[in-house]
């Protein structure tokens, strides 16, 4: 049967396990954005998510038929698949946006970058041609991020009747860096970007960088920013008529009363009875990250450093809890940088630390109880990316703080447009800055840091998971 609403994305609503007797059980995946997304569809008729299988046990579950409602997963060929998932989405696309590269020695595209680009190209394909299956007569197509960036231009080839949108949720990159890429492969990528009739992004900043670096000049045609800036991209392709695509903005927020339940469950009392022990009548200064390269461990952990060091009177005042829990391991540059991050707390514990104060508590389990525990014993929320998406955490911790706290955020956060009011906000280069606001935050009085939380909290939730989905289907149906 024909979808009238589709949404394409790497990762799917669930997953499935293998049991030892061959059994395959579907678990629903967790995040913010999956709930907010699942909730959504389900009040679509005919709606359709399409996803990768990423494990043996969703390949499995592909090859014996076995679907869930409103559900589509994709065996695409795990070589194929870690090329375009690994080799490009997570070494090129996400170093190119974020500003990651060591430019004296990356980017080199060689050889290998281009076999590796072909599979990122064969696996956009197999979701546009899915696609094109599905969607009924001018269905509604939501395609999700970076990995899918080729999809809207292969699908506008395929179906010219859809209505196709396509949402980045990390930065994009500046026309500097983004002229990095081989000029065919930036143009496949800026095409494939432009088959859409609305291209979205958490922050101005990041559409602006879009529509700055819209521009492409070969033989297959122009395109560049007509009018506002805001509105969009006029382009035409050899021997096609010329299009727009607008260009627009969706601040993704935190789902309110989900996040409070979720953050009031006996298992999360536990963890957070446990986190009390530790901390004890201390101050808590909380982070809770992956070890990506883009989220500022370091700087951030040396800047607690010099807290200590040019405040001496937080000593044994104040603990930092840091979850810092270890993401895409099988990249040797995000392994050495998730063991730089444990030898420094580990400095900073033997610097500082006394019988009976741990300056530095490191977690680098994947737990989302204790996650939310800390939010809850948050004095002060440390959030200092270099360059990000919407950094979730910043306004996640604001609503589940049970006693309100400071939050000491980063301009390269994108959340940084909408808090930053009430924040207290620095240069994520700037350690001896980083310090300092964590001075001012450890100090600020409770009946302001408690105003303050109020006020971050109600600018978090404006725009919760399911009604940013729906701004997005409706203003594209209205496109």
């Amino acid at each position: 049967m024909a979808s009238q609403v589709l949404v394409a994305a790497n990762r799917g609503p669930l997953s499935y396990e293998l049991g030892d007797d061959g059994t395959l059980t579907a678990r629903r995946g967790g995040g913010g954005l999956v709930s907010g997304l699942s909730a959504a569809l389900a009040r679509q008729p005919e709606a359709l998510w399409i996803c990768a299988a990423l494990s043996d046990a969703d390949r499995e579950a592909v090859r014996r038929g076995v679907s869930e409602t409103g559900v589509r997963m994709l065996d695409i060929d795990p070589t194929t698949y870690d090329g375009a998932y690994n080799g490009i989405a997570n070494s090129v696309l996400w170093f190119t946006h974020h500003h990651l590269y060591d430019i004296p020695r990356e980017p080199v595209f060689d050889a290998r970058f281009r076999q590796q680009w072909d599979a990122y190209a064969a696996y956009n394909h197999a979701f546009a041609v899915a696609l094109a299956e599905e969607a009924g007569e001018g269905a509604a197509v939501l395609v999700q991020d970076y990995h899918l960036a080729l999809v809207p231009g292969e699908l506008r080839e395929l179906r010219p009747d859809l209505r196709i949108s396509h949402f980045t949720h990390t930065p994009w990159a500046s026309p500097e860096f983004l002229g990095m890429l081989p000029d065919d492969i930036r143009a496949q990528l800026l095409w494939g970007m432009l088959g859409a009739d609305v291209v979205g992004f958490h922050t101005w900043a990041w559409a602006e960088a879009f529509v700055a670096g819209a521009h492409i000049d070969d033989a297959s045609g122009s395109a560049g920013p007509a009018g506002d800036r805001r509105r969009g991209v006029r382009h035409r392709k050899a021997g096609a008529d010329a299009r727009s695509t607008e260009v627009a903005v969706y601040p993704l927020g935190v789902d309110e009363d989900e996040l409070r339940a979720l953050a009031h469950r006996p298992e999360v009392n536990d963890k957070l009875a446990a986190l009390r022990t530790e901390v004890g009548d201390r101050k808590a200064i909380v982070r809770v990250d992956r070890t990506e390269l883009s989220k500022n461990i370091i700087r951030g952990l040396l800047a607690y450093r010099e807290l200590l060091t040019a405040h001496p009177e937080w000593r044994g005042r104040v603990v930092h809890l840091a979850s810092a829990y270890p993401s895409r391991q099988d990249l040797e540059v995000y392994r050495s940088y998730t063991q730089a991050v444990r030898e420094l707390a580990e400095r900073i514990n033997e610097e500082f630390g006394t019988r009976d104060w741990q300056p530095v508590l490191v977690s680098v389990k994947d737990d989302f109880a204790r996650s939310l525990a800390a939010y809850r014993l948050a004095d002060v929320a440390l959030v200092n990316p270099v360059r990000d998406g919407m950094n979730l955490v910043a306004k996640e911790i604001p609503v589940v703080s049970d006693a309100g706290c400071a939050l000491v955020l980063s301009t390269g956060a994108g959340a940084y447009g909408e808090l930053r009011e009430d924040a207290l906000t620095v240069n994520p280069y700037d350690v001896t800055a980083t310090a300092e606001a964590l001075h001012a935050a450890l100090s600020m009085p409770a009946g302001e840091r408690l105003e303050r939380t109020k006020r971050l909290a109600a600018a978090a939730t404006a725009l919760p998971p399911t009604a940013w989905f729906t701004a997005q289907l409706d203003a594209l149906r209205e496109a």
